[in-house]
């Protein structure tokens, strides 16, 4: 097969102090074939100036749209890819060296994998490094078990065969949080989802993605997640973990919303997490 195409798609919102490291750390990568699509989503900042000063010194596609979401830009994306491959690292992160020679090879390999995972590297806004995710092997997954989890391969690490992204019937725009539901989707057709432990991303954490009242709308796109797969055994699990995941911040900041998903969830469905956000809820206060 040789180097098949990757296509690496970059969804583009008012990341003016980010995009040029985000692409030069993309167009600096060793592997000998992909090509980099930027969309820029309507941004309201430099970040077009920025991309287009980057496109005098290097060959890359920009396509401009209004503002609808990170899925629908990624879709606009996925109609001018050519690559065997997809990649979709944010617009606001770091790829390290050698991350598309690395996935690439392991997707050759992997004719079963519709999308190789990998860790990260935590940094702040100034790009100061905070901490690593763990790295315990390759760890395998199945749909089960993301299900049941509301487990998540992350788009800024996440590289798909655009086969099983085409059988997936590309991005719902209406969800506009990309990873989730693409995880589900890809897995639910049969694809083994592995995640390599390597660590192929700076994973950049500021303000704008770690907004305290995000939770919510994160709690409706994971709800239309999940949606389609009402009817599987792992459902409820499902909408156990992705409440939970709201009950983390809420039970601090709106204890008056937390409390009415914890009315939402049967006792019976509770689990450990459940009841530690439950104290958090009792006496935990915002300063």
């Amino acid at each position: 097969m040789g180097n098949p195409l990757v296509s690496v798609l970059v969804p583009c919102y008012n990341r003016e102090r980010y995009i040029e490291e985000a692409l030069l750390s993309i167009l600096e990568q060793d592997y000998p074939n992909f090509e980099l699509i930027v969309v820029d989503d309507g941004s309201q900042d430099a970040s077009v100036e920025k991309i287009e000063a980057l496109r005098q010194r290097f060959d890359f596609q920009l396509i401009r749209q209004q503002n609808q979401g990170v899925s629908a830009a990624l879709n606009t994306a996925l109609s001018h890819a050519r690559g065997t491959y997809i990649a979709t690292p944010d617009s606001d992160d770091v790829m390290l060296p050698g991350r598309l020679s690395l996935q690439a090879s392991y997707l050759d390999a992997h004719p079963e994998v519709g999308c190789v995972g990998a860790k990260v590297v935590y940094v702040d806004e100034q790009g100061n490094r905070l901490k690593a995710e763990k790295s315990n092997g390759i760890r395998r997954y199945g749909f089960d078990e993301l299900l049941a989890s509301a487990h998540a391969i992350g788009a800024p690490v996440a590289m798909y065969r655009r086969e099983a992204l085409d059988r997936a019937g590309g991005y719902d725009p209406a969800i506009r949080i990309q990873d989730f539901q693409m995880t589900l989707k890809v897995a639910h057709l049969g694809y083994c989802m592995d995640v390599l432990p390597d660590h192929v991303t700076l994973y950049r954490r500021h303000t704008s993605n770690m907004s305290k009242t995000a939770y919510k709308r994160q709690l409706d796109y994971d709800l239309m997640a999940i949606a389609p797969y009402r009817e599987h055994p792992s459902y409820a699990q499902a909408l156990t973990c992705v409440i939970n995941k709201a009950l983390k911040q809420s039970v601090v900041y709106d204890k008056g919303y937390a409390l009415s998903l914890l009315l939402r969830l049967p006792p019976l469905r509770w689990n450990s997490v459940t009841w530690r956000r439950v104290r958090h809820l009792l006496f935990k206060f915002h300063e």
